[in-house]
């Protein structure tokens, strides 16, 4: 009874090209599977991708808790408008340089574009939102309305801010010891002998 050939139908033994070609498409699979796999592996979970790195963080902004996942190097300045959206608080010069972005924290005037977030996790925070309302301005946003203290209003939530802290802190009775104290926020317009008026007019009534 003759032998039948390797790769014959019916026969046993299996041809050499045909073995390649087997295990070449098993290799090629295994090596795809292999990589899905690690892939998989790597991935973050479905909704934690943008918090890779960053911490927990509550801050009290007006008034209200926020809780929060802030990467640790996000400035207070880009927390409020970019993740809190309170956008009244300006970005200027981004170094500190202009008092655009002045909001109080704990009371006490500072410069948001050089302060990180995390560094005032439980701490209160007041932005020009949390002053006044439409309504019911605080002195300091009536007075800059009634004496015209601003003109493109770019740089004025950070004078007002400014001017509101100004009324706790150490300041004589003169209008060059206002400019002074005013003297880290740029009105770069130029209204700062209307800035000062409003500032001292709220002074003579509190």
């Amino acid at each position: 009874m003759p032998k039948q050939k390797s790769g014959e139908p019916g026969g046993v033994g299996v041809s050499r090209r045909s073995f390649l070609v087997g295990a070449g498409t098993v290799g090629i699979v295994s090596a795809v599977d292999a990589a899905d796999v690690t892939a998989q592996s790597r991935a973050d979970p479905p909704g934690t991708a943008d918090r890779r790195g960053s911490v927990a963080v509550m801050l009290r902004f007006n008034g209200k808790e926020h809780r929060l996942r802030v990467d640790p190097r996000t400035t207070l300045l880009d927390c409020l408008r970019e993740t809190v959206a309170l956008t009244g608080t300006k970005k200027g010069c981004d170094h500190g340089q202009c008092g655009a972005c002045t909001v109080h924290v704990n009371g006490r005037r500072v410069n948001s574009c050089l302060s990180l977030a995390v560094m005032h996790d439980g701490e209160s925070i007041t932005t020009i939102e949390g002053l006044g309302t439409p309504e019911a301005l605080h002195p300091m946003q009536a007075a800059f309305v009634a004496c015209d203290g601003y003109q493109c209003g770019y740089c004025t939530s950070g004078q007002i801010m400014s001017a509101v802290a100004l009324l706790k802190e150490p300041c004589g009775p003169d209008d060059a010891d206002v400019k002074e104290l005013m003297s880290g926020n740029i009105c770069r317009c130029g209204a700062y002998q209307n800035i000062v008026t409003a500032i001292q007019q709220v002074r003579r009534t509190v």
